[in-house]
C-alpha cells in the first residue's frame, strides 16, 4: 500500500512539473509572466479539470495528496530564501521610514477595506478576515522581473517597491499568523482579543528582528569556505540553515517562510553568496514551478459560476484600488514624484504566495468554501497578469516621452 502511495506521488510530481514547464514555454513566447503559466498548468491538468479523465484502476492518475502538498510548501520556503538573497540587510534598513510606511499602509488599507466590503456581502467575520488577509501581501517576484527587464532595478521606485514589499510581507505574515491561529483553534471572531492580536504582530516583528540579527551575526561565521571544503558542503549547510530557520519560525507559530527569508538576507553579503545563489537558483527551477502548479491544481473550476465571477470582480477591484491608494499615495509623498509614486502603487498590486497560502490555510481548516477559494485564486491570477502588463506600459510611455523630448531638443537647437 505504501508503495502504491509513493508511486502515486511520483506520478503526480512528474505530471505537474512537465505541464508547468510546457506552459512556461508558451507564456515566454507570449511575453507573459512565466509564473502565471505554471499556475494555469496546474489548473488545467489538476484533478478537477483534465486530471479527472485520466483514471487507472478506478483511481485518478493525478491525486494531490499530502506529500505533494508538503512539497509545494517546501517550494514556498525555497522561493522566499531566494527573495532574501536579493536584499542585503543594509538595503532593507536604508529604505527605513519610506519602506515601513508604504509597506504598512499596503497591509492596513487592503485588510480593513476587505473586511468591511465582504461583511457587507454577507460573509461571516472569519471568512471576511481570511479574504482580507489574502488581499494584504504583495508578490514581489513579478514586479522585480519587469523592473530588471527594463533595467530599472536600481531606481528609487524599485528600491521602495522592494523594501515596502518586504515590510508588507512580514506584516501580512503577522496577520496570517493571527488569522490562521484563530482558524486552527476553531474559535470564532468573537474570541479575538485585540491585545492578543497586537501581541502576535509584535511577536512576529520581534522574532523577525532577532532572527535577522542572529542570522547576520552567526550565519556568515558558520557558512564559510574556510570551514567547509568538501564539494557541496557550503550548499548543503546553507540549505540546512534556511530549512532549520523555517522550522524554528514554524514552531513559534509564524509562517516558516519568514525564517527562510531572514537566512537569505544574512547570506546576501557573504563570500559564499554567488555559490549559494547559483545553487539555489537551480533548486528553484524545480521547486518554484512545482509550488505554482500544485496551487493551481487545487483550484476547483467546477465551483466557478456567475456568483463566483461577480464576487471575483469585487475582490479584484478592492485588490487593485487598495494597493494603488495605500501604497501609491504615500510613495508619491516620499519620492516627491507623481509618476514614480504611481509605479510603486502599480508594482505592489500583484498578490502571490501569501494570498495563495492564505487560501490554502482557509480551505484546509474548512473555513473557506471552494467558491471563496476559487475567488481568491482568480484574484491572485488576475492581479498577477495586470501588474507586469501595467508596469510595462508605464515604462514604455516613459521611453516614448524621453525619445520625444530628445527629438524636440534636437529640432530646437540653432543651426
Amino acid at each position: 500500500m505504501a508503495e502504491a502511495h509513493l508511486i502515486e506521488t511520483i506520478i503526480g510530481i512528474g505530471i505537474l512539473l512537465f505541464a508547468a514547464k510546457l506552459m512556461a514555454e508558451l507564456f515566454l513566447r507570449l511575453k507573459l509572466p512565466i509564473v502565471l503559466g505554471e499556475l494555469l498548468a496546474g489548473m488545467i491538468v489538476g484533478p478537477f479539470a483534465l486530471g479527472a479523465f485520466f483514471v487507472v484502476d478506478g483511481r485518478q492518475l493525478l491525486q494531490i495528496n499530502d506529500e505533494i502538498r508538503i512539497l509545494g510548501e517546501m517550494g514556498a520556503i525555497v522561493i522566499l530564501f531566494m527573495a532574501g538573497l536579493e536584499m542585503t540587510p543594509k538595503e532593507f534598513l536604508k529604505g527605513g521610514k519610506a519602506s515601513f510606511t508604504v509597506g504598512s499602509l499596503g497591509v492596513i488599507v487592503p485588510f480593513f477595506a476587505g473586511l468591511v466590503v465582504f461583511q457587507m456581502f454577507g460573509f461571516d467575520a472569519l471568512q471576511s478576515m481570511l479574504i482580507a488577509t489574502a488581499l494584504t501581501a504583495t508578490s514581489i517576484a513579478i514586479s522585480i522581473q519587469v523592473l530588471s527587464e527594463f533595467g530599472k532595478i536600481k531606481t528609487p521606485e524599485a528600491r521602495l517597491i522592494i523594501g515596502a514589499a518586504v515590510v508588507d510581507d512580514i506584516l501580512a505574515i503577522a496577520v496570517l499568523s493571527v488569522v490562521s491561529s484563530i482558524a486552527g483553534s476553531g474559535g470564532g471572531v468573537e474570541d479575538i482579543e485585540i491585545s492578543q492580536v497586537v501581541i502576535t504582530i509584535l511577536q512576529v516583528l520581534g522574532f523577525f528582528a532577532i532572527m535577522l540579527i542572529v542570522a547576520v551575526v552567526i550565519i556568515p561565521k558558520i557558512i564559510t569556505p574556510r570551514l567547509w571544503k568538501a564539494k557541496g558542503s557550503v550548499e548543503g549547510i546553507a540549505t540546512a540553515s534556511f530549512f532549520g530557520a523555517a522550522a524554528l519560525a514554524g514552531s513559534i507559530g509564524l509562517s516558516p517562510i519568514v525564517g527562510a527569508f531572514a537566512v537569505g538576507m544574512a547570506l546576501s553579503t557573504t563570500k559564499v553568496f554567488e555559490k549559494v545563489e547559483n545553487y539555489i537558483g537551480k533548486v528553484g527551477l524545480i521547486f518554484a514551478p512545482l509550488f505554482f502548479a500544485i496551487i493551481g491544481a487545487q483550484v476547483d473550476l467546477r465551483a466557478v459560476d456567475l456568483n463566483v465571477l461577480m464576487l471575483s470582480g469585487v475582490v479584484i477591484v478592492v485588490a487593485v484600488v487598495t494597493k494603488l491608494f495605500g501604497c501609491g499615495l504615500p510613495a508619491i509623498l516620499f519620492l516627491k514624484n507623481k509618476q514614480q509614486g504611481m509605479r510603486v502603487g502599480i508594482g505592489m498590486i500583484s498578490r502571490g504566495e501569501v494570498g495563495l497560502i492564505v487560501a490554502g490555510v482557509g480551505v484546509t481548516a474548512g473555513i473557506l468554501t471552494s467558491e471563496v477559494y476559487s475567488t481568491i485564486i482568480i484574484m491572485v491570477a488576475v492581479t498577477t497578469i495586470i501588474t507586469p502588463l501595467w508596469l510595462k506600459m508605464e515604462y514604455r510611455k516613459e521611453q516614448k516621452s524621453n525619445t520625444g523630448a530628445t527629438e524636440q531638443s534636437i529640432e530646437q537647437k540653432p543651426e
